[in-house]
């Protein structure tokens, strides 16, 4: 069964300054080591669809989606805040990246692809019920999550969040979801400064310090993540897959490669084979090196699609 690559034309078009890391080339990156690498023909390509707003009114309040709908720009760009704005195609880019998790889950229930990585943009996980930062309008991730639980009516979902900074929008969000467990990793103390306070046996998080490198990260998810995973039997895997914490990523100070990356697919491929039928939505979150972005995206989709 192929796996599902979701992305649209529409992300390229969010573009919030010249120097600005979270920028279209990204996307770009990963298609063209996509295609390098021959994968690219593996791969079932569906457009993201814009998400309905009922599908944002499950994770978001409606006077968030109010006020992102509002500033958007006819012209020019409108700063959120020091590291978040928006440019005339920026909403349509949201839209169409908070969707992409809605198609990739229909996709996968519908039995037309088993997993689905989400090639889309703006990134997501920091983007909190009621509050949009860190380069995050709508929390993607979130949206797909809540699709599966409330229109396929899935009991039990994981989410695993591996990008380098602490995942706060999506903790935010589902703290209180008994159906929800989150799994992940990130540098500590860093941006957002959050993710050690409300552990529990849902919300597993695992700071690693600057400099960690692939043996502590690999200690984390198997002496931390499995077991929360196999407890809870998930029965489909959300990935945040941030590529950020690679050692050539000059935004943090983490040192992954793309072999910790294709590692830790593996492990989380085999969770979904005993748990989850397979199941997995993969989506883009974070990587600003550009060639270890590619690089990496497609090691874990490879690993996604069994190659």
């Amino acid at each position: 069964m192929d796996t599902g690559f979701i992305a649209h034309d529409d992300c390229l078009l969010h573009d919030m300054g010249a120097q600005h890391p979270e920028c279209p080339a990204r996307l770009s990156a990963i298609e063209d080591q996509l295609i390098a690498s021959g994968l690219i023909n593996y791969l079932q390509r569906i457009d993201a669809p814009k998400a309905e707003r009922k599908a944002l009114e499950r994770v978001h309040d409606a006077g968030h989606i109010d006020r992102i709908i509002a500033k958007a720009p006819a012209n020019g760009i409108v700063h959120l805040d020091p590291d978040t704005a928006m440019n005339r195609g920026s909403l349509d880019a949201a839209l169409r990246a908070a969707g992409a998790g809605v198609a990739a889950v229909d996709a996968i229930m519908q039995g037309r692809v088993r997993r689905a990585f989400c090639s889309v943009r703006p990134p997501g996980h920091h983007a909190e019920r009621n509050r949009a930062m860190g380069f995050c309008l709508f929390n993607n991730i979130a949206v797909a999550a809540a699709h599966a639980l409330e229109e396929h009516r899935l009991d039990r979902v994981a989410i695993v969040d591996f990008d380098v900074h602490h995942g706060n929008g999506t903790e935010d969000i589902f703290r209180d979801d008994e159906r929800v467990v989150m799994v992940s990793t990130f540098q500590h103390p860093f941006y957002p400064y959050s993710g050690t306070e409300g552990r529990s046996e849902r919300m597993v998080n695992v700071p690693l310090a600057a400099y960690s490198r692939g043996a502590q990260f690999r200690e984390a998810v198997l002496s931390e993540w499995l077991p929360a995973l196999e407890r809870f039997g998930p029965q489909m895997l959300f990935v945040s897959a941030g590529f950020d914490a690679h050692r050539e990523d000059d935004m943090a100070s983490l040192a992954l490669v793309e072999a910790d990356y294709a590692w830790v697919t593996e492990v989380l491929v085999a969770v979904a084979d005993r748990h989850a039928q397979g199941r997995i939505v993969s989506m883009l979150e974070g990587g600003y090196a550009l060639s270890a972005l590619g690089r990496s995206a497609v090691a874990h989709i490879k690993v996604l699609s069994g190659l």
